[in-house]
Protein backbone atom coordinates (compact mmCIF):
# COMPACT_ATOMS: atom_id res chain seq x y z
CA UNK A 1 0.00 0.00 0.00
CA UNK A 2 1.98 2.61 -1.19
CA UNK A 3 0.98 6.45 -2.70
CA UNK A 4 3.67 8.33 -5.14
CA UNK A 5 2.55 11.54 -4.69
CA UNK A 6 4.40 13.00 -7.32
CA UNK A 7 5.45 11.27 -10.22
CA UNK A 8 5.85 13.18 -13.73
CA UNK A 9 4.89 9.70 -16.03
CA UNK A 10 3.46 12.32 -18.87
CA UNK A 11 7.26 12.52 -19.53
CA UNK A 12 8.75 11.59 -22.93
CA UNK A 13 11.04 9.26 -21.20
CA UNK A 14 8.45 7.13 -20.39
CA UNK A 15 6.85 7.29 -24.37
CA UNK A 16 7.84 3.58 -25.35
CA UNK A 17 7.22 1.42 -21.98
CA UNK A 18 5.04 3.29 -20.32
CA UNK A 19 2.33 -0.22 -19.50
CA UNK A 20 5.65 -1.70 -18.35
CA UNK A 21 6.39 1.07 -15.73
CA UNK A 22 2.57 1.06 -14.23
CA UNK A 23 2.41 -2.57 -14.07
CA UNK A 24 5.95 -3.03 -12.26
CA UNK A 25 4.73 0.12 -9.86
CA UNK A 26 1.45 -1.95 -8.95
CA UNK A 27 3.37 -5.40 -8.78
CA UNK A 28 5.57 -3.21 -6.22
CA UNK A 29 2.15 -2.59 -4.15
CA UNK A 30 1.86 1.53 -5.27
CA UNK A 31 -1.66 1.64 -5.20
CA UNK A 32 -1.46 5.01 -6.11
CA UNK A 33 0.19 8.32 -7.94
CA UNK A 34 -0.33 11.32 -8.16
CA UNK A 35 0.84 12.69 -12.06
CA UNK A 36 2.00 16.49 -12.17
CA UNK A 37 1.46 18.38 -14.87
CA UNK A 38 3.68 21.90 -14.85
CA UNK A 39 3.00 23.26 -18.36
CA UNK A 40 0.37 22.97 -21.57
CA UNK A 41 2.07 19.58 -22.69
CA UNK A 42 2.54 17.92 -19.58
CA UNK A 43 -0.61 19.51 -17.66
CA UNK A 44 -2.37 17.62 -21.25
CA UNK A 45 -0.84 14.55 -20.36
CA UNK A 46 -1.42 14.28 -16.63
CA UNK A 47 -5.15 14.75 -17.41
CA UNK A 48 -5.31 12.18 -19.82
CA UNK A 49 -3.39 9.45 -17.22
CA UNK A 50 -5.63 10.38 -14.66
CA UNK A 51 -8.65 9.74 -17.02
CA UNK A 52 -7.27 6.34 -18.14
CA UNK A 53 -6.21 4.56 -15.01
CA UNK A 54 -8.28 4.49 -11.68
CA UNK A 55 -5.65 4.59 -9.84
CA UNK A 56 -3.97 7.92 -11.01
CA UNK A 57 -4.73 11.70 -9.88
CA UNK A 58 -3.21 14.61 -11.27
CA UNK A 59 -1.71 17.84 -10.05
CA UNK A 60 -2.21 20.85 -12.78
CA UNK A 61 -0.21 24.13 -12.24
CA UNK A 62 2.80 25.84 -13.42
CA UNK A 63 6.39 25.57 -13.00
CA UNK A 64 8.31 28.90 -11.70
CA UNK A 65 11.18 27.80 -14.09
CA UNK A 66 8.49 28.75 -17.26
CA UNK A 67 6.92 31.38 -15.77
CA UNK A 68 7.30 33.95 -17.89
CA UNK A 69 5.23 31.70 -20.40
CA UNK A 70 2.56 31.46 -18.12
CA UNK A 71 -0.58 33.57 -19.46
CA UNK A 72 -4.02 34.70 -18.30
CA UNK A 73 -5.77 31.97 -20.34
CA UNK A 74 -3.46 29.03 -19.06
CA UNK A 75 -4.80 30.37 -14.92
CA UNK A 76 -8.32 30.26 -16.62
CA UNK A 77 -7.60 26.66 -18.45
CA UNK A 78 -5.91 25.61 -14.78
CA UNK A 79 -9.23 26.58 -13.13
CA UNK A 80 -11.45 24.80 -15.12
CA UNK A 81 -9.47 21.76 -14.85
CA UNK A 82 -9.74 21.56 -10.97
CA UNK A 83 -13.08 21.34 -11.09
CA UNK A 84 -12.10 17.70 -12.58
CA UNK A 85 -12.87 14.89 -10.29
CA UNK A 86 -9.34 13.24 -10.76
CA UNK A 87 -7.57 16.83 -10.26
CA UNK A 88 -6.39 16.71 -6.55
CA UNK A 89 -3.94 19.87 -6.07
CA UNK A 90 -2.78 22.55 -7.94
CA UNK A 91 1.10 22.37 -8.91
CA UNK A 92 3.61 22.04 -8.96
CA UNK A 93 4.43 25.82 -8.32
CA UNK A 94 6.90 27.60 -6.27
CA UNK A 95 10.79 29.35 -7.03
CA UNK A 96 13.38 28.04 -8.89
CA UNK A 97 16.11 30.38 -8.21
CA UNK A 98 18.94 28.24 -10.30
CA UNK A 99 18.01 28.47 -13.70
CA UNK A 100 17.61 32.05 -14.50
CA UNK A 101 14.82 31.15 -17.54
CA UNK A 102 12.17 33.98 -15.97
CA UNK A 103 12.48 36.90 -13.48
CA UNK A 104 12.48 36.25 -9.73
CA UNK A 105 9.83 39.17 -9.91
CA UNK A 106 7.69 36.93 -12.57
CA UNK A 107 7.95 33.69 -10.76
CA UNK A 108 6.85 35.21 -7.64
CA UNK A 109 3.73 36.82 -9.38
CA UNK A 110 2.53 33.39 -10.78
CA UNK A 111 3.16 31.58 -7.49
CA UNK A 112 0.66 34.01 -5.62
CA UNK A 113 -1.88 34.08 -8.39
CA UNK A 114 -1.98 29.80 -8.25
CA UNK A 115 -1.63 29.96 -4.36
CA UNK A 116 -4.87 32.48 -4.61
CA UNK A 117 -6.09 30.13 -7.14
CA UNK A 118 -6.42 27.09 -4.70
CA UNK A 119 -7.97 29.20 -2.42
CA UNK A 120 -10.58 29.83 -4.67
CA UNK A 121 -10.55 26.12 -6.03
CA UNK A 122 -10.32 24.82 -2.26
CA UNK A 123 -7.37 22.53 -3.45
CA UNK A 124 -3.81 22.08 -1.89
CA UNK A 125 -0.71 23.01 -3.11
CA UNK A 126 2.29 21.58 -4.31
CA UNK A 127 5.80 23.37 -3.76
CA UNK A 128 8.73 23.19 -6.06
CA UNK A 129 11.38 25.01 -4.04
CA UNK A 130 15.09 25.11 -5.86
CA UNK A 131 17.31 27.36 -3.69
CA UNK A 132 14.68 29.80 -2.84
CA UNK A 133 13.48 28.59 0.75
CA UNK A 134 13.33 32.04 3.20
CA UNK A 135 11.18 33.95 -0.25
CA UNK A 136 8.83 30.62 -0.52
CA UNK A 137 7.89 30.35 3.28
CA UNK A 138 7.10 34.56 3.41
CA UNK A 139 5.14 34.22 0.50
CA UNK A 140 2.97 31.24 1.66
CA UNK A 141 2.55 33.47 4.88
CA UNK A 142 1.21 36.84 3.37
CA UNK A 143 -1.19 34.40 0.86
CA UNK A 144 -2.62 32.46 3.98
CA UNK A 145 -1.66 29.50 2.41
CA UNK A 146 -2.05 27.73 5.46
CA UNK A 147 -6.24 27.57 4.23
CA UNK A 148 -5.79 25.23 1.84
CA UNK A 149 -2.13 23.52 2.86
CA UNK A 150 -0.45 20.93 0.58
CA UNK A 151 3.47 19.56 0.07
CA UNK A 152 6.96 20.58 0.50
CA UNK A 153 7.66 18.49 -2.68
CA UNK A 154 11.02 16.34 -2.64
CA UNK A 155 11.60 18.47 0.84
CA UNK A 156 15.78 19.14 1.13
CA UNK A 157 15.67 22.55 3.51
CA UNK A 158 16.74 21.54 7.26
CA UNK A 159 14.56 20.37 9.93
CA UNK A 160 13.67 23.88 11.54
CA UNK A 161 11.92 24.75 8.04
CA UNK A 162 10.66 21.37 7.86
CA UNK A 163 8.66 22.02 11.19
CA UNK A 164 7.82 25.53 9.89
CA UNK A 165 6.18 24.53 7.18
CA UNK A 166 4.08 21.58 9.26
CA UNK A 167 2.74 25.03 11.68
CA UNK A 168 1.90 25.83 7.87
CA UNK A 169 -0.02 22.77 7.41
CA UNK A 170 2.00 21.31 5.10
CA UNK A 171 3.16 17.95 4.97
CA UNK A 172 6.59 17.16 4.28
CA UNK A 173 7.67 14.81 1.14
CA UNK A 174 11.00 12.68 0.75
CA UNK A 175 11.94 10.97 -2.49
CA UNK A 176 15.39 9.45 -3.11
CA UNK A 177 17.79 12.02 -2.18
CA UNK A 178 17.00 10.11 1.70
CA UNK A 179 18.69 7.14 0.55
CA UNK A 180 21.75 8.60 -0.96
CA UNK A 181 24.64 7.95 1.67
CA UNK A 182 25.59 11.20 1.43
CA UNK A 183 22.06 13.00 2.00
CA UNK A 184 22.64 14.13 5.71
CA UNK A 185 19.52 16.47 5.80
CA UNK A 186 16.95 14.64 4.00
CA UNK A 187 17.93 11.51 6.81
CA UNK A 188 17.37 13.81 9.62
CA UNK A 189 14.56 15.54 8.54
CA UNK A 190 12.97 12.00 7.91
CA UNK A 191 14.22 11.36 11.61
CA UNK A 192 12.44 14.62 12.97
CA UNK A 193 9.07 14.94 11.14
CA UNK A 194 6.48 13.11 13.06
CA UNK A 195 5.11 10.61 10.91
CA UNK A 196 1.54 11.87 10.20
CA UNK A 197 3.23 14.93 8.31
CA UNK A 198 5.09 12.96 6.27
CA UNK A 199 4.67 12.13 2.61
CA UNK A 200 6.98 9.33 -0.33
CA UNK A 201 7.66 10.44 -4.02
CA UNK A 202 9.58 9.48 -6.20
CA UNK A 203 9.17 12.78 -8.99
CA UNK A 204 10.28 10.47 -11.56
CA UNK A 205 12.16 10.15 -14.15
CA UNK A 206 14.23 12.63 -11.91
CA UNK A 207 16.16 11.31 -8.59
CA UNK A 208 16.11 7.46 -8.55
CA UNK A 209 17.09 6.34 -5.17
CA UNK A 210 19.83 4.04 -4.61
CA UNK A 211 20.92 2.01 -5.93
CA UNK A 212 19.42 3.42 -8.96
CA UNK A 213 20.86 6.82 -8.42
CA UNK A 214 21.85 8.29 -12.16
CA UNK A 215 19.29 5.88 -13.90
CA UNK A 216 15.53 6.91 -14.85
CA UNK A 217 13.32 6.82 -11.42
CA UNK A 218 9.92 4.90 -11.47
CA UNK A 219 7.07 4.62 -9.38
CA UNK A 220 8.10 1.51 -8.69
CA UNK A 221 11.04 2.62 -6.39
CA UNK A 222 8.81 4.88 -4.05
CA UNK A 223 8.97 1.27 -1.75
CA UNK A 224 12.61 1.96 -1.46
CA UNK A 225 12.24 5.80 -0.13
CA UNK A 226 9.97 4.26 2.10
CA UNK A 227 12.01 1.28 3.34
CA UNK A 228 14.94 3.71 4.52
CA UNK A 229 12.32 5.89 6.32
CA UNK A 230 11.45 3.09 7.98
CA UNK A 231 14.55 2.23 9.37
CA UNK A 232 15.59 5.83 10.26
CA UNK A 233 12.35 5.86 12.18
CA UNK A 234 12.56 2.06 13.42
CA UNK A 235 9.41 1.08 12.22
CA UNK A 236 8.34 -1.41 9.40
CA UNK A 237 7.82 -0.61 6.41
CA UNK A 238 4.43 -1.68 6.17
CA UNK A 239 3.97 1.29 8.58
CA UNK A 240 5.47 3.78 7.07
CA UNK A 241 3.88 2.72 3.43
CA UNK A 242 0.36 2.64 5.60
CA UNK A 243 0.81 5.73 7.13
CA UNK A 244 2.52 8.10 4.53
CA UNK A 245 -0.84 6.47 2.51
CA UNK A 246 -3.43 7.60 4.94
CA UNK A 247 -1.81 10.93 4.99
CA UNK A 248 -1.93 11.45 1.03
CA UNK A 249 -5.65 10.22 1.04
CA UNK A 250 -6.55 12.54 3.24
CA UNK A 251 -4.60 15.74 1.89
CA UNK A 252 -6.30 14.67 -1.29
CA UNK A 253 -9.45 13.67 -0.05
CA UNK A 254 -9.69 10.21 -1.70
CA UNK A 255 -11.41 7.78 -0.27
Amino acid sequence: MLFDTHAHLNDDQYDDDLEEVITRAQSEGVTNMVVVGFDRKTIQRAMELAENYEFIFACVGWHPVDAIDMTEEDLRWIEELAAHPKVVAIGEMGLDYHWDKSPKDIQKEVFRKQIRLAKKVNLPIVIHNREATADIVEILKEEGAEEVGGIMHCFSGSPEVAKECVKMNFYISLGGPVTFKNAKRPKEVAAEVPLDKLLIETDCPYLAPHPYRGKRNEPSYVKLVAEQIAEIKGLTMEEVAEATTRNAKKLFAIK
